[in-house]
């Protein structure tokens, strides 16, 4: 069974929507990343260059979403998976839930959510 490294609710300000004006006013994103591969090695020698930099990750998370506008979160969260697989190669699978508190929606809702986890398999 693959280790796991989380992040939670990581809040990146973005302009992803359908709506014009989601595009235009932007709003806050919330992810939740899993990041599972092996890290026994980092375990054993407690060293940093055997693990995943988490802060690293939020980086690189943070560039995926604010890159490039997208329509749909499933979109949003696939580049985010694509972005951390190919920048490090200790994670074998990322699995992101994108959380959207201000979704455009008549009823009151908490966030609209996706969640997405892809292997390197997946990458192009």
């Amino acid at each position: 069974m693959p280790d796991r490294v989380s992040i939670k609710n990581l809040k990146i300000f973005a302009y992803h929507g359908v709506l014009p004006e989601e595009k235009r006013s932007g709003q806050y994103f919330y992810l939740d990343i899993d990041l599972y591969g092996d890290y026994l090695m980092a375990c054993l020698l407690d060293s940093l260059e055997e693990a995943v930099n988490y802060d690293d990750v939020c980086n690189c998370a943070y560039k995926a979403m604010t890159g490039q506008t997208y329509d749909l979160i499933e979109r949003a969260a696939q580049v985010v998976c694509d972005s951390i697989l190919r920048e490090f190669e200790k994670v074998n699978e990322v699995e992101v839930t994108l959380k959207k508190p201000h979704a455009p929606v008549k009823c009151d809702i908490e966030y609209a959510a996706v969640t997405i986890r892809r292997g390197r398999e997946s990458l192009r």
